[in-house]
Order: C-alpha cells, then sequence, then structure tokens
C-alpha cells in the first residue's frame, strides 16, 4: 500500500497522488491540482505550517519530548537550565557546557539601571504585572540594538542568554513593583530557580533562603512549561521571526499572545472554580451543570491532549511535595474530589476529558505565595526558552515569511456612493 493519498478535481477530472511524508501532505502538491482553492481551517486545527526537530507531542497516547527526550525523565532528572540548553541546542549538555551555560545565563540577570528606574517607574502604580512584562521584553530591543543580526550565530546566542537570564529579573520587578516593594536585585550565587524567590520574597534579609523542596518544584514546573510545540504563543513568536524581527519584539509577540486568558490564564480559572465549588458538598451539583452545557469543567481536557496530559501526573505528586511544606491548600480536597468523580463519570469519560497540567499548578503557586496575577508571568518565564529555539530553528531553514490566505465573503465590486446619496 502506497503511503499517499490521491486528490481529483471533480471539475476537471484530474487526479494526483500526494506522497504523505511525517503525517502531512505538501499544499504545494495540492494546489497543482486544485489552484486557487484554499483550506479553511480555523485556529489550524489540521495544519502543520512548520517542520520542527524541537519538541513531540502525541496527544492520543499522552506523549510529550522534548528533542526525544520523555517529559516525565527530563522532570525527574534534568533542571531547567539543562532542558533550557537541550531545547536550544539540540542535545544535553556535557558538564564543562552546562557550567558554561549556567554562567552565561547568570551573568545576564541584571537589567540596565535605566530600565529599572525610568521605564518601570512609568507604569501606573496598579499595572497588570504581564503587561509590564511584555512592554518590558519589547524595551529590551532598544537597548540592544546588535540584536537586529539575527543570521549571526554568535549574537543570537547572546541574545537568548540575556532573554532567559533577565526573565526572572523582569517579572520579579513587576510583581514588586505592582505591589509597592522595592527592587531586589539578582543573587548570582544562586540557582535560577532560587534567584528568582529572592528577587520575589526577599525583604530586608542579607540572603532570601528559598525552602529547597520549593525551588525544586518550581524548577519542574518549568521545565513542564519550557514548550509545547506549535501554540498560541509560539505561532506569535514563529510569525514575527519569518517577518525577522529581532528575538525581543518576537518574544514579546509571544508573551502577549500569552497574556490572553485563552492561553496562559487557565490555572487561574481552576482556582476560581473550585473557589465557587466551596466545598466538597456541592461538587455533585457543579457536575451536573457541567453536564448540562451551563458551565466548564476548567483543567480538564485539551486541545491536542485526548488522552492523559503526560505533565498533569509529575505536576500532581509535585503538588504534594509542596503542601508537605506549605500546609494543604484548602481547596486541595475539593480539587482531589473533583477529579475522582470525573474520571469515573462515563460523561467525562466518553468525551475523553482528563486533568491537564492547568489543574494543579495554580494550587501549587498559591500554596507558595504567587497572587493570581503572577500565574501567566509564571508561564512565560520558562516558555522562553522553547521560544527562542524556534526562532533559531525557523532562521535556520530560511523560512518564508507567514502570509495566510482568506475565504473572502465580503460584499462584490459597488460603486462609491456620495454621502448626501447614502440611505
Amino acid at each position: 500500500m502506497s503511503d499517499s493519498i490521491t486528490v481529483t478535481n471533480n471539475r476537471t477530472g484530474e487526479s494526483r497522488e500526494i506522497p504523505i511524508e511525517h503525517g502531512g501532505i505538501a499544499a504545494s502538491e495540492f494546489a497543482k491540482v486544485a489552484p486557487g482553492i484554499w483550506f479553511y481551517d480555523p485556529g489550524f486545527m489540521a495544519t502543520a505550517t512548520a517542520k520542527s526537530s524541537i519538541t513531540y507531542l502525541d496527544g492520543d497516547a499522552g506523549i510529550l519530548r522534548y528533542r526525544g527526550y520523555p517529559i516525565e525523565q527530563l522532570a525527574e532528572k534534568s533542571t531547567y537550565l539543562e532542558v533550557a540548553y537541550l531545547l536550544n541546542h539540540g542535545e544535553l549538555p556535557t558538564k564543562e557546557e552546562s557550567e558554561k551555560w549556567s554562567t552565561e545565563i547568570t551573568y545576564h540577570t541584571y537589567i540596565h539601571e535605566n530600565m529599572r528606574k525610568r521605564f518601570l517607574d512609568a507604569f501606573n502604580y496598579d499595572a497588570h504585572p504581564m503587561g509590564m512584562l511584555v512592554s518590558s521584553i519589547a524595551a529590551l530591543s532598544t537597548y540592544y540594538k546588535e540584536a537586529k543580526r539575527i543570521n549571526d550565530p554568535e549574537v543570537m546566542h547572546k541574545q537568548a542568554v540575556r532573554l532567559i537570564g533577565k526573565m526572572p529579573t523582569l517579572a520579579a520587578a513587576a510583581h514588586r513593583y505592582s505591589v509597592g516593594m522595592p527592587f531586589v536585585y539578582p543573587d548570582n550565587n544562586l540557582g535560577y530557580s532560587e534567584n528568582f524567590l529572592s528577587m520575589m520574597w526577599k525583604v530586608a534579609e542579607p540572603r532570601y533562603e528559598a525552602h529547597p523542596v520549593l525551588a525544586r518544584a518550581l524548577d519542574i514546573l518549568f521545565i513542564l512549561h519550557a514548550d509545547h510545540e506549535q501554540n498560541c504563543g509560539t505561532t506569535a513568536m514563529r510569525t514575527v521571526g519569518s517577518a525577522h524581527g529581532d528575538p525581543y519584539v518576537a518574544t514579546a509577540a509571544a508573551t502577549a499572545a500569552l497574556y490572553g486568558p485563552r492561553h496562559g490564564g487557565a490555572n487561574e480559572a481552576v482556582l476560581k472554580m473550585l473557589n465557587r465549588i466551596g466545598s466538597l458538598d456541592n461538587i455533585p451539583a457543579y457536575i451536573e451543570t457541567v453536564k448540562r452545557g451551563e458551565t466548564k469543567l476548567e483543567g480538564f481536557g485539551h486541545r491536542v491532549y485526548k488522552n492523559f496530559d503526560p505533565r498533569a501526573q509529575i505536576i500532581k505528586k509535585t503538588a504534594e511535595d509542596v503542601f508537605a511544606v506549605t500546609g494543604k491548600n484548602p481547596l486541595l480536597d475539593i480539587a482531589l474530589a473533583l477529579e475522582e468523580v470525573a474520571l469515573k463519570d462515563e460523561y467525562f469519560i466518553s468525551r475523553r476529558l482528563y486533568p491537564n497540567v492547568d489543574f494543579y499548578s495554580g494550587l501549587i503557586y498559591q500554596a507558595m505565595g504567587f497572587p493570581v496575577e503572577m500565574f501567566t508571568v509564571l508561564f512565560a518565564i520558562p516558555r522562553v526558552s522553547g521560544w527562542l529555539a524556534h526562532f533559531q530553528e525557523l532562521l535556520s531553514q530560511d523560512a518564508k515569511i507567514a502570509r495566510p490566505r482568506q475565504l473572502y465573503v465580503g460584499p462584490e465590486v459597488r460603486d462609491y456612493v456620495p454621502m448626501e446619496q447614502r440611505g
């Protein structure tokens, strides 16, 4: 049996056999038998816009791999900075490469004093941290003008290191500004996650000592969120990258996409749902409202995963470790009971609605003291490493500028009518 499909244009009678490669067919081959006919695919539900070797995702089997490595192994054995190296270089680092990479990123955690004193201080006192982060990332483009030399590997490497290093600093600065606390400089004697927690929570102590369990939990969450194939934010990154925008403005665009509640706000929606349910006694009634289509079961189901989300299983164990340190979040019992009911109910089983990564991540962040406004920011910090990997991959492929087509459904040609004659 040939690994291909045959397309017949019934208007002309012409047929063409199109090979299937990597699970897809080339639209250019389809166009040869049906010129001028576009695929109508809102949301790119069945359209591949890129060939990528970064992340493999099989939603039916519940598989997620970075550069071939199962997410379960990376979450158990690796660190976020090692995963960031893997995503951007294609291989796990040697000991020497890892030390150099970590040193480079640590060296670039500081931000320009003008950005801290003038740019960040210009925001309104109650500015949302995510809005501040989007703007701050874009502003970095004006500080590092060489970033526009995107075809110079050494220049691109330095911008990747800068972005990965500065994201926690900008994120923590945005939070502290929004709550009226003074800026905390990076402590380059600390690890990546520990340094971020220090910049978030340090008050007057000489050095902030993060609990090792909480620092490791944050590192695992960063690993789980580092990349996720061609999602909305990554598509924004690639789209701006295809226009050869520099990595800062492309990252700002990707972060702006993440800011949208449909993309980065799911774990916040889970917390709001658990608060609405309020107690274990209210779960059966809430489940019935979901079945009647009156509300949603937040944190269940996924655009891609039609089986379990492999990240959800890891994050559930991480939640247990965190709550052993912080004390149990009172919403956890509701979440566990809700999950138990849903996993046994035929309504959810038949619709393949399983817990996703967002179901427990918000509970962890809340237990660690992060306000809800920071949840999407915490998503953006690690995702920048995946975005940068896609940006560099796109450049290496000399990809064409993104320019999708449309199906025009507006009026046909019509003549201009003077204003006094318009009814």
